[in-house]
């Protein structure tokens, strides 16, 4: 380790965090691929990358059955891929650190910075150790909850393992089942769905956003403190694009797939699906079963995605806040951009127009290898559409799929690992190992209009 101190110690923070979950990925690949961790034969490479990648990018895609072709400890690798992948790479190896006496590099100290911005700097050890109390009660409620739920059903250590499995994949919104249908021959069980959901939703809103209601919930009484103008975007956008994607599914379905459904299992399921696809890839009705205008609406909440520091993928929903804020100022011909009674940094919502314009791009180029590369095969809702979904759920991280995962071609599973592994580590941090971070004024030169519109 320390011979690699001086290479870590000169690595800005973002080549750092990419570094740090390309290793992760690659060790996991090489593990998924011995005999002990699966139950038949072998994973090929592509197989056990696709797995891994899927695992610590906390997606949820899968060209495997889990639970049938993993054997338990090959379950175990993926769950332990997901908490890494989840919580984040650097911010286990800071605490690591911390608690053997290590000290921690500035860069790192950086990076984690970077991952949480609107944190003061010096509460960055505090808020990892928020972090991880608060997973920890989180998966322990939620696994206690289910092992009730499943109790009745499964012996008492099966149920307790598929409690704490589902739990954590649950709250690091990774989507991983032990069931081939998912979460389907459950989805009518209030007490499941309410707590795999509530997992989910709590994973996505962002561990800073968490961390800020906990400080103003713990505050000194005659002490004022405001949450911030993230907190409130977040969750503000958060309730509305739940129930917005209760609606629109309630109203698209209410004729087919929720036919069949009381009026309280038709609610359970729209409410169920609006939130897991914007954040993990379980479900509890069948995906190839929706109507296309169903599956539309399902890629924009997808593409949205979840919070800024939180497990989920997406632009993420302050992105979409800041554009709605933008074009709302422009309307009324206002300068600055204003939420709260606040001014927005002009850098931040210009970051925010570039993320959005290269994620439709890159979604663009890799949706359309994946129809270069087609296998021909016949494909449920056409291969545009059932193409295009999966292309944006690996980008979201999301992990749900219209059925074509397992039929994908080798070059076709590559563009799914790249956009899982882009879609985790974030399109700007990306962007800037290819550009590089020094901001350049560049030639400046007379101005002249040009139409618009």
């Amino acid at each position: 380790m320390s011979s690699f101190s001086p290479i870590i110690g000169r690595m800005h923070p973002a080549s750092l965090l990419v570094a740090s979950f390309a290793v992760t990925i690659v060790t996991g690949t090489l593990i998924l691929m011995l005999p002990f961790a699966v139950t038949g034969q072998p994973l090929c490479w592509i197989d056990a990358l696709f797995t891994a990648t899927s695992a610590v990018c906390v997606t949820g895609l899968t060209v495997v059955d889990t639970g049938r072709h993993f054997s338990l400890a090959g379950q175990w690798i993926i769950l332990a891929l997901i908490q890494i992948g989840g919580l984040g790479v650097m911010t286990l190896s800071v605490t690591i650190f911390r608690l053997v006496g290590k000290s921690v590099s500035f860069r790192q100290r950086m990076l984690l910075q970077d991952v949480f911005n609107h944190t003061p700097r010096q509460d960055i050890y505090q808020l990892l150790k928020a972090i991880f109390l608060f997973t920890g009660i989180a998966e322990l409620a939620g696994a206690i909850l289910l092992f009730v739920h499943w109790n009745g059903t499964y012996p008492p250590l099966t149920a307790a393992y598929m409690a704490v499995f589902h739990s954590i994949s649950a709250f690091c919104n990774a989507g991983f089942a032990l069931f081939q249908d998912s979460l389907i021959a459950d989805g009518t069980r209030v007490l499941a769905v309410l707590t795999i959901g509530g997992l989910i939703v709590l994973g996505g809103i962002g561990f800073p956003v968490i961390y800020d209601m906990s400080m103003m919930l713990t505050r000194p009484k005659g002490q004022r403190r405001r949450l911030s103008v993230q907190t409130k975007t977040v969750l503000i956008v958060t309730g509305l694009l739940i129930l917005a994607g209760m609606a629109f599914i309630w109203q698209l379905e209410a004729a087919g797939t929720l036919a069949r459904h009381s009026p309280g299992q038709a609610l359970l399921a729209c409410f169920f699906q609006s939130v897991t696809c914007r954040t993990a890839g379980f479900n509890t009705i069948d995906i190839a079963a929706l109507s296309d205008a169903t599956l539309t609406i399902m890629i924009v909440l997808m593409f949205i995605g979840a919070s800024p520091g939180s497990c989920g993928g997406g632009v993420k929903t302050t992105t979409l806040a800041l554009l709605g804020a933008l074009v709302w100022s422009r309307l009324n011909r206002c300068v600055r951009v204003n939420m709260f009674k606040k001014s927005v940094p002009a850098e931040t919502v210009e970051r925010s127009m570039v993320l959005v314009l290269v994620a439709i791009g890159l979604i663009a180029l890799v949706h359309l290898l994946m129809l270069i590369a087609g296998t021909g095969a016949s494909l449920p809702h056409g291969p545009f559409l059932a193409y295009l979904f999966e292309t944006v759920s690996a980008f979201a991280t999301v992990g749900l799929s219209v059925g074509v995962t397992p039929m994908l071609s080798t070059i076709q599973k590559l563009a799914i690992v790249t956009m899982m592994f882009i879609g985790r580590v974030g399109v700007l941090t990306l962007a800037y190992l290819l550009t590089g971070g020094t901001a350049s004024k560049g030639v400046e030169h007379a101005e002249e209009n040009m139409m618009i519109g």
